[in-house]
């Protein structure tokens, strides 16, 4: 299963998003309708979500696993909650690295679940009620912003600076999963993705809207990130905005010779891993990838599979406030909100 992300959702004034507008109308409507009616279920520990206004790569991932580090930190145990997209996910299931795949519980489970354990279900409520079964007594639901299933108690949107709220239309004429007139009141702090074009829009609306806005960056992380510079490689990327990845390996130093950009959670095939191979070998190229696609190629049993992730690099990414004590303060607000939920003690 993929997401295609479509070029002219980025950019205002395309015919295509007039020509999809009225489905765009028709889509927010039931989609703010559905946000504004939702109460959700709640938990006995605190939730705190960390989603998106748009499709498409915004860096929640990374801010979920600074989140959960730094919930560790302050003595807490964490969990993650996701929906399971991609994957064969119609009840509550624990995430066993061991023993899942991505085609189990999908490629960004498999990834949170290095850093804290963690549950994907549809339903979510179930998913987080089984991680604190399992002794979680913090949980960070990645993505659900839309969804009202599993009630938070603090959530934060993180948005791309480069992309912003694109031409500010919803699916199918652009990226916005809702309106953003009924996202923002579900939304407690925007944290800002980078520096951009974007960036000037996203600090209107939420000013506008009165929530606050945080900043952080995408960095390279482990060692990985030294020995690209110089490397001649052949980097593919099935994630929200590939061209990023491209980007952040020359950043790093690296020659890009071959850029494979493939669906947002795109699962790579035999063939596709065989060409790859190939491709890499007969250019002498070194190939590349992000971590959510290594996820994708983890605990395979097919052979050209199995190669090109014995072959490949991945490059790790990592989430960096401009305020160091900022993924600190994010998980005591969801603990004090937890608090003045019921007047309990988190």
């Amino acid at each position: 299963m993929k997401t295609t992300i479509h070029a002219f959702w980025w950019r205002k004034g395309h015919v295509q998003s007039f020509v999809l507008w009225p489905f765009s109308r028709l889509y927010g409507a039931i989609a703010g309708r559905r946000m504004r009616r939702a109460k959700g279920a709640s938990v006995s520990v605190p939730v705190l979500c960390v989603g998106n206004f748009t499709v498409g790569g915004t860096g929640k991932t990374p801010v979920a696993e600074a989140l959960a580090k730094a919930a560790i930190a302050a003595g807490r145990k964490p969990g993650f909650v996701l929906r399971g997209y991609g994957a064969r996910v119609t009840s509550a299931r624990l995430v066993d690295p061991e023993r899942h795949t991505h085609a189990d519980v999908g490629d960004e489970a498999l990834m949170l679940s290095r850093t804290a354990p963690a549950a994907v279900s549809p339903g979510r409520v179930d998913a987080a009620e089984l991680l604190v079964g399992a002794g979680v007594d913090f949980i960070i639901m990645d993505d659900g912003l839309q969804s009202g299933r599993l009630r938070p108690d603090f959530t934060v949107a993180v948005v791309d600076a480069r992309r912003g709220f694109g031409n500010g239309f919803c699916l199918p004429a652009g990226p916005l999963r809702a309106p953003l007139a009924a996202q923002f009141p579900k939304t407690d702090v925007v944290l800002l993705n980078g520096e951009g074009p974007g960036a000037a829009d996203v600090a209107a609306v939420a000013r506008q809207a009165h929530v606050p806005i945080e900043r952080f960056s995408q960095m390279p992380a482990g060692d990985e990130a030294d020995r690209l510079a110089g490397r001649r490689v052949l980097a593919y990327a099935g994630i929200g905005d590939p061209d990023k990845f491209f980007d952040t390996l020359e950043g790093l130093g690296a020659v890009v010779a071959e850029r494979v950009r493939l669906g947002d959670h795109e699962a790579i095939t035999p063939a596709l891993a065989r060409d790859l191979v190939a491709q890499a070998g007969a250019g002498g190229l070194l190939p590349v990838t992000t971590a959510k696609d290594m996820a994708r190629l983890a605990g395979t049993k097919d052979r050209d599979l199995a190669a090109l992730g014995a072959s490949s690099a991945v490059l790790e990414i990592m989430a960096v406030f401009d305020d160091p004590m900022m993924a600190d303060c994010l998980v005591s607000a969801a603990a004090d909100a937890f608090k003045r939920r019921d007047g309990r003690s988190a």
